[in-house]
């Protein structure tokens, strides 16, 4: 099997060290930056298989570097920053991230969320239909009748499980183990906030996602 490797965007030399030795010792091939610039380079001349990447930055905002890198690339991206708020957390998510992890982290927790953000890329085809509606899993967008529904990374990872199982009512368990890779303990606002998101831009579509009381969510027909 390939090796992916994975670009580490941190300021903390400290961290930035021991976190790369982490996902070294899982077998992943690694790039290191202290600043955007320097993880600019990387994503231009190594095309790296995911980005963790700090908000907080000496040459800049990481948010702002997301929103830049999402205009040219739908790499995985996982924050990884001391800024821990719910408010923080939806930013980073609007911006673009595929996952958002505070600092202090659980390193299982840390090396989970990246195996499974890096699982949701492989193996998938080049593209997922159900009538109109259509997905194209390496670019990360979402169509129907050729219009770019303009979905963020949590929104088609979501939309990706229910297209592949139409018709059934998924637990909101489940799904918040399927798209964040851990279980959903008491952070069931972050699947309601994605879904209600993803349910708007549905709306000029054929299709549709109710919502059952204590049962879960169903991908359908309108």
């Amino acid at each position: 099997m390939e090796k992916k490797t994975i670009l580490v965007v941190e300021d903390d030399f400290e961290l930035l060290k021991s976190n790369s030795l982490l996902l070294q010792n899982e077998g992943y091939d690694i790039l290191a930056a202290e600043t955007l610039a320097a993880a600019m380079v990387h994503l231009c001349k190594a095309a790296p298989d995911a980005v963790i990447l700090d908000i907080m930055l000496p040459d800049g905002s990481g948010l702002e570097f997301l929103k830049e890198v999402r205009k040219i690339s739908s790499i995985p991206i996982l924050l990884l920053t001391s800024l821990s708020t719910n408010t923080d957390i939806i930013k980073g998510l609007e911006a673009g991230g595929d996952d958002y992890l505070s600092k202090p982290f659980d390193v299982d927790v840390f090396l989970t969320r990246v195996k499974v953000m890096l699982r949701r890329t492989a193996h998938l085809p080049e593209t997922l239909s159900k009538g109109s509606l259509k997905l194209s899993p390496y670019s990360g967008q979402a169509f129907f009748n050729g219009k770019d529904l303009l979905v963020s990374q949590k929104e088609f990872a979501l939309l990706l499980v229910f297209m592949q199982s139409e018709g059934q009512m998924l637990a909101a368990d489940f799904l918040y183990k399927k798209v964040w890779g851990q279980p959903m303990a008491e952070d069931a606002n972050a699947l309601r906030f994605q879904i209600s998101r993803l349910r708007k831009k549905l709306a000029c579509s054929d299709y549709t996602i109710t919502a059952e009381y204590g049962g879960g969510y169903c991908f359908e027909k309108a």
